[in-house]
């Protein structure tokens, strides 16, 4: 497997970062198991690992730990906070006070002494940028993170805290973690800009858009799990922009077919091959999964099957806006012009 620079920290990551959101009761709750999926995927070449706080409640992070033990030197580790551990409203966000109590708690559920990359899950508006910056500057400076990053951040807000990191002489962010697919391309817009200008490193989440591009969705199909259920607007197969996603993959699953590849071969492929993108966040819930998506590491796109697939949807299109993670559709209330 061929590695890359993770923007200009010096780091050499591989080019499919293994996901483990579906570690857990969220999605494979047997952790021999999800182990055995992790050691397969350290075999494999695959050195960088991301998970977050959030995921199935702190579950993921300690099968990941357990799973690194003896590995733990090998791994480039990723994590990431801010998304509402509970109800408590001061168990959330980017303050200071958060920050530095919920390190230790993904320390100790990862048993590790330190993190290489700690990243914003979402942004926090109501919280100053340099609050976190300052906070996540001193979480490097004890040793205990190692770099830092953000996801889901929008280009004005990336600029926003490189800025301040610069003024303030705070770390910045290395690296911004976007949704991008086949389907969801809006981080070509403005997003991949930026990031480029800035020399960050960016690892790209839901390479297969939840499902849409592996074959489990179709006109018949319905949401079932709870999580997908909240998220009717993705998955609800009357709405128009889901119908026209239904089109698009029918004439995608052709391109591939045309190249001799699986559709997911030709989804995360598409993804690794962009210039903006260090790494793609693979997700997989079974060995199965994994297996049918470590091939694609491999595959290069040619230029005809690029200009094929910019034919189905074009550069920085998103095809149904509810998949964003970012720049959400509706103005907050204090920007429009009446609440």
């Amino acid at each position: 497997m061929e590695y890359r620079q993770l923007g200009r920290t010096g780091v050499s990551v591989s080019p499919l970062c293994l996901g483990t959101m579906m570690f857990g009761p969220w999605g494979n709750a047997d952790h021999t198991d999800s182990t055995r999926i992790i050691h397969r995927a350290l075999d494999a070449g695959i050195n960088f690992v991301d998970t977050a706080d959030i995921y199935s409640e702190g579950v993921s992070e300690e099968i990941v730990g357990q799973a690194l033990q003896g590995r733990r030197d090998d791994v480039v580790l990723a994590t990431k906070f801010a998304v509402p551990m509970g109800e408590d409203p001061n168990h959330r966000g980017g303050s200071r006070r958060w920050i530095m109590q919920e390190v230790e708690n993904s320390l100790r559920r990862l048993r590790t002494d330190y993190i290489d990359l700690y990243q914003v899950h979402r942004p926090s508006p109501d919280t100053d940028i340099e609050e976190t910056l300052g906070a996540l500057t001193d979480l490097i400076r004890q040793g205990k993170v190692r770099y830092i990053g953000a996801s889901s951040f929008s280009g004005s807000e990336i600029v926003e805290a490189q800025w301040a990191s610069r003024d303030r002489n705070l770390e910045r962010f290395v690296t911004e973690q976007p949704p991008y697919s086949l389907l969801v391309r809006g981080a070509e817009e403005d997003v991949f800009p930026t990031t480029l200008r800035h020399g960050m490193g960016t690892l790209t989440y839901s390479p297969l858009a939840a499902g849409w591009l592996s074959g489990s969705w179709g006109k018949d199909s319905t949401p079932t799990s709870p999580a997908r259920k909240r998220l009717a607007a993705r998955f609800d197969m009357t709405l128009p922009a889901n119908q026209r996603k239904l089109n698009a993959v029918e004439q995608l699953t052709t391109i591939a077919d045309d190249a001799g590849l699986t559709m997911i071969e030709l989804a995360i492929a598409f993804v690794i091959n962009h210039p903006g993108v260090t790494a793609a966040i693979i997700g997989p819930r079974t060995m199965e999964q994994l297996e049918s998506q470590l091939p694609a590491a491999e595959v290069k796109l040619s230029t005809e099957t690029l200009n094929r697939i910019d034919a189905v949807i074009a550069p920085g299109v998103t095809i149904n806006p509810e998949d964003n993670s970012y720049g959400t559709t509706s103005l907050t209330p204090h920007a429009r012009r009446r609440p």
